[in-house]
């Protein structure tokens, strides 16, 4: 848990490659740090379209030969239905060659010929519709599969973030990173690679076919390419940084709306909805007029590539029926080249649309990789050899730590604490208390100094190996969705029935569990609403009772509960520190007489050391914190 005074940090550590997303650097944002350790709104222009299309080369890269059989497909179908208008350009001239020759008294439309070209023509089509289903159907699984190995990154991925970077973002955004984002990508792939892939080839073979029947047509039909081209660049190149923007405010959307929703009844107490509806208001409608802007700009790429192809199609016209009067292409040709130059600009306008969907998905996995590219957390070490149990004796050497680079929080601070002791830990709100519990749990990595285990820098041990020896009951508390039963295990997941029933005995858990209508098995939100907050920290207890930790941490752990179950849970306390190291941070200096060290902190420093009626015989700061709580009490 981050000292809630800390503005959030970053940690050096380098981010590692992923075995699907190959890290090319990170992405440059701005940030811009506050006490709610929120993150700035990015710029819009973003300059990483190209580094990022080449990202998504190599997530979908996994894939490649399946994608090289989508290909192949694609070519087949597209080139079944390219050569379709020329067949039907020669049915025609059969129609036209027939009724001429009964002009002349000859036989007339030659109906068989006519009908086995007519069903070549069905069977060429009913081929190309099969091919294209079999390509569609692959490359779904294509897609479906790379956003699963990205999904699974990106959660491999927050677990080795530090907890800075966690502290330091809006959790909606992030939530919306991992979701919308990669949901929003998943669809823009599935509308657009097809369809970009058959619209592309569509183009080339039609080029190809109606060079074949007129040179001449063909030519001023591809004068019009150019022009779409610079066109759909300069409007995409307004859409796309303005998709960026959208997304963005989406996350900001989200982050608000779960900050909100999660703090419902303070935000009512206090009377501030109509606060809270204004900044809705405000990142509302500037995510509705980031979606407006993007939506308005894409769209006019539609009726701008309609338009070419309308001039196109007349020009080709015109200049076609020249040709017909002059004898130089049949009426067949002249139908296939029409048909022809229609489907060339419909690829055209296809392509058009299709980029609108593919930037917002780029836009969104830009968002993707910005988190998949953060920095990690330092690099672990190798496990342990044959470690030796632990003792518990834990040494703060010279620390210096700083949460912002240039405002040291803690300096040159000392502290022993022997196997067996209790050290409690007071002082004002900020002066550093829970900082030297996060710097233990290597949640942040130290400026310099070391603390060493047993006498072993904890930096030499993989975090989870030193962890697994720590066990942390914080005054937050956090539940999951599941029964009670399932929630204390989390504690220890080999832990027996029998051994889950006799730690909650010992926390008192197991009083207000029988006053449930399915005890143990009675079934929690993901907020443990149905239960009292007090009990909600009785069952954080029990959890740390079931990990039987070497070390115990206990961050105002039984500031929830009433005065007689406090009297209770010290007892319990009692029995759960003996023979383990023990920090407790308090601010109810009633609970930490009996400690066998009382650190006050002020100012991320040690001002007084030592036992708590020594303390108090010093006349100094301890002794006016402690004046002033039961004089307080006392009035």
């Amino acid at each position: 848990m981050a000292d809630p005074t800390a503005p959030g940090g970053t940690d050096a550590g380098a981010g590692s490659d992923d075995d699907v997303i190959a890290t090319t650097g990170n992405q440059a944002r701005r940030q811009s740090w506050g006490p709610s350790g929120g993150v700035g709104m990015p710029v819009e222009k973003s300059d990483a379209f190209g580094t990022t299309v080449r990202r998504l080369g190599e997530i979908l890269g996994a894939e490649r030969w399946r994608l090289v059989g989508v290909l192949g497909l694609t070519v087949a179908s597209v080139a079944l239905v390219v050569v379709g208008p020329r067949l039907l350009g020669q049915a025609t001239d059969i129609i036209v060659e027939g009724v001429i020759d009964q002009r002349r008294g000859g036989p007339g439309i030659d109906v068989g010929r006519l009908h086995g070209k007519l069903a070549f023509i069905a069977g060429l089509y009913l081929t190309s519709w099969f091919l294209a289903y079999s390509q569609a159907y692959i490359l779904a699984g294509v897609i479906q599969r790379s956003m699963y190995n990205l999904r699974a990154a990106v959660e491999r991925k927050i677990n080795r973030l530090p907890l800075s970077y966690i502290d330091a973002q809006p959790r909606g955004d992030l939530l919306s990173r991992v979701t919308n984002d990669i949901d929003n990508l998943a669809q823009g792939l599935q509308q657009t690679v097809s369809s970009i892939v058959t619209s592309l080839l569509t183009l080339l073979g039609v080029a190809v076919m109606m060079f074949t029947i007129s040179p001449l047509l063909a030519s001023i039909a591809l004068t019009t390419v150019p022009i779409s081209v610079l066109l759909i660049k300069f409007i995409g190149g307004k859409a796309r940084p303005r998709f960026l923007r959208q997304w963005r405010y989406t996350g900001a959307v989200n982050a608000q709306a779960e900050e909100v929703f999660t703090g419902h009844a303070i935000v009512k107490s206090f009377g501030r909805q109509r606060e809270a509806e204004a900044r809705f208001r405000e990142d509302n409608d500037e995510l509705y007029e980031a979606s407006f802007g993007a939506q308005f700009v894409s769209s006019l790429i539609q009726p701008a590539m309609l338009f070419m192809g309308n001039v196109q199609y007349v020009v080709i016209a015109v200049v076609g029926g020249i040709r017909i009067s002059a004898g130089a292409i049949s009426i067949g040709d002249m139908q296939a080249m029409i048909q022809y130059a229609r489907n060339f600009s419909e690829p055209l306008s296809r392509i058009a649309s299709m980029a609108t969907t593919f930037q917002s998905g780029i836009a969104s996995l830009e968002r993707v990789l910005e988190l998949l590219d953060a920095p990690e957390e330092s690099a672990e070490q190798a496990d342990t050899v044959d470690p030796q149990p632990t003792r518990g004796r834990i040494v703060f050497e010279d620390v210096h730590f700083a949460y912002v680079p240039g405002s040291p929080l803690i300096e040159g601070l000392d502290v022993v604490a022997e196997p067996g002791q209790t050290i409690a830990i007071v002082g004002p709100t900020g002066a550093g208390k829970t900082t030297l519990v996060n710097l233990l749990m290597r949640f942040y990595d130290l400026d310099a100094g070391r603390i060493t285990l047993d006498g072993r820098d904890i930096a030499s041990f993989p975090r989870r190996e030193l962890r697994s020896k720590v066990g942390m009951v914080l005054q937050d508390t956090w539940l999951f969705g599941g029964t009670i039963r399932e929630n204390l295990r989390y504690g220890n997941p080999l832990a027996t029935d029998e051994q889950i029933l006799e730690a909650a005995r010992v926390t008192f858990v197991d009083r207000f569990v029988h006053s449930l209508p399915d005890g143990y098995d009675t079934v929690l939100d993901d907020e443990g609403a149905n239960i009292s907050a007090g009990e909600k920290q009785l069952m954080t207890i029990a959890r740390a009772f079931l990990a039987d930790p070497s070390i115990l941490i206990l961050d105002e752990a039984t500031s929830s509960v009433d005065t007689r179950t406090e009297v209770l849970i010290q007892e319990a306390m009692n029995a759960l520190r003996a023979r383990r190291t023990s920090f407790v941070i308090a601010h109810r200096l009633s609970t930490i007489r009996g400690a066998d060290v009382i650190l006050v902190m002020d100012d991320g420093r040690i001002v007084e050391q030592g036992s708590h009626d020594d303390l108090l015989r010093r006349g100094g700061a301890y002794s006016r914190l402690y004046d002033a709580q039961f004089e307080g009490q006392a009035i």
